[in-house]
């Protein structure tokens, strides 16, 4: 059947006390309406349409491109009332799955399954047993156990309250009658809101069938109303992308410790220790390594590579068998070869070191093409940048840069030079030779330091 997804997002979330719409507070490093888009995309529907109130225009510019049709809801009187605002936009859908925006865990299987179990002329409704059904609306069923509709937590009666089947918001509903059943909502209830639940009263009455689909895991519909929830959510989150990984193989000294903002995947036997922060696209080659408090943004790492502790890597590709840190900066543009060694507090930017090279203590390389086998002292600077412009540094294979010098780019070094520790080079280097600029070495035998007077 012709089916459309409606996510609802247009509520404020006063109680998340942010001046960010509650759609798009932060969940695994992106919005949780990000999450249900790219849960409603992976059902193919035929079209997604997105209902939009507060912060409209800041919800709509964070998804300029991902193929939405938009519906405001002028004023935010309830989810029936959102509902009617995308109708326009259902003509020539059979039915439609409705979605909400702060409910981001979603699985598409088990949506496609709720689907797959709805009868075409049906209504679907979402449903889960839980212990404490605090804030929940329950569901209501006759004497036969057929379901007669659904009461809102605030509008329960004692009995009602008492109730623990609940429901968890999610609908499959036909379009034929939809437009009908909405306009008869009343706000007659204690929130003084048009509920979407209520149309479950009114499929009753005009003789469809109810079909409620159990959730297995009722996580996957918790919704977010304030930041408590909000970080609970963030941990049920990480656990599920471990716990994925772990299953592929990836070894985690402790799951809780480890957070994913992104997607990674890895090869075989790689390691994590706890504190670890992996951001983006991340790639693990084989036996690859990560120690504690290493954050890993858009990287790849080669097989048997090692990222050393408090390692900081942002778009960069390590080869295989290179050793990073502990506390080394890798930077965007960078491409560390085979078998390189960075250690610690060694920052390196928009540089590419070929295989075998070392950086071992206390330098900066930026913008710079640095060959194979290269040793590059403590202390030493790529001068890369004059006020205005940045410019490169190139050094040829086999080069040993003593420590404590400063490379004034552009500036070439040639293969098997040796730049003397603590040279300003500002000239192209020949290759082979020793280069080195040094004042004289002086010694004033009377000179005295300067000392405070006793008080």
């Amino acid at each position: 059947m012709l089916t459309d997804i409606v996510i609802l997002a247009a509520g404020q979330g006063t109680r998340m006390r942010s001046g960010l719409p509650k759609v798009l507070q932060p969940l695994g490093g992106k919005s949780m309406l990000a999450h249900v888009l790219a849960t409603a995309a992976e059902l193919a529907p035929r079209r997604i349409h997105v209902v939009v109130g507060f912060e409209r225009a800041a919800v709509q510019a964070v998804f300029p491109d991902a193929g939405i049709n938009w519906w405001e809801q002028t004023r935010q009187l309830g989810t029936g009332d959102a509902l009617k605002a995308a109708l326009p936009g259902l003509v020539g859908a059979e039915r439609v799955l409705v979605l909400y925006g702060d409910v981001p865990l979603l699985r598409s299987a088990t949506l496609r399954e709720f689907i797959q179990q709805t009868p075409g002329a049906a209504l679907g409704l979402t449903t889960a047993t839980l212990c404490d059904p605090h804030g929940y609306g329950r569901i209501l069923r006759d004497v036969a156990g057929q379901v007669r509709g659904i009461r809102e937590h605030k509008d329960c009666q004692p009995d009602e309250q008492a109730i623990c089947e609940v429901n968890l918001g999610m609908m499959v509903l036909p379009v034929a009658p939809l437009a009908g059943w909405l306009q008869g909502l009343s706000a007659r209830n204690a929130q003084g809101e048009i509920y979407l639940t209520d149309v479950v009263a009114a499929a009753r009455a005009d003789n469809y069938a109810i079909c409620p689909f159990a959730f297995a895991d009722a996580t996957e519909a918790m919704g977010v109303n304030d930041p408590v929830q909000l970080a609970e959510m963030e941990r049920v989150f990480q656990h599920r992308q471990i716990r994925a990984l772990q299953l592929r193989g990836l070894r985690v000294a402790d799951p809780a410790r480890v957070d994913i903002r992104g997607e990674v995947t890895c090869g075989e036997d790689c390691w994590v220790d706890p504190n670890v922060l992996f951001v983006g696209a991340v790639h693990l080659g084989n036996r690859v390594k990560i120690g504690t408090g290493a954050i890993l943004q858009d990287v790849e790492v080669g097989d048997d590579a090692e990222i050393l502790p408090y390692s900081l890597l942002e778009g960069a590709r390590v080869a295989a068998g290179a050793r990073i840190g502990p506390f080394a900066r890798i930077r965007p543009g960078t491409e560390i070869g085979a078998a390189v060694h960075i250690g610690n507090f060694v920052e390196v930017k928009a540089a590419k070191l070929g295989a075998g090279s070392k950086a071992n203590h206390l330098s900066y390389l930026g913008d710079a093409e640095i060959g194979t086998g290269v040793n590059v002292g403590a202390g030493t600077i790529t001068c890369n940048y004059d006020g205005a412009s940045k410019h490169r540094t190139i050094i040829g294979n086999d080069v040993f840069i003593g420590s404590d010098s400063q490379l004034v780019a552009p500036v070439t070094i040639g293969d098997g030079a040796t730049i003397g520790a603590g040279s300003t080079i500002t000239k192209a280097v020949p290759a082979g030779g020793l280069t080195l600029s040094r004042s004289p070495q002086r010694h004033i035998p009377l000179w005295q330091r300067p000392r405070r007077e006793k008080q």
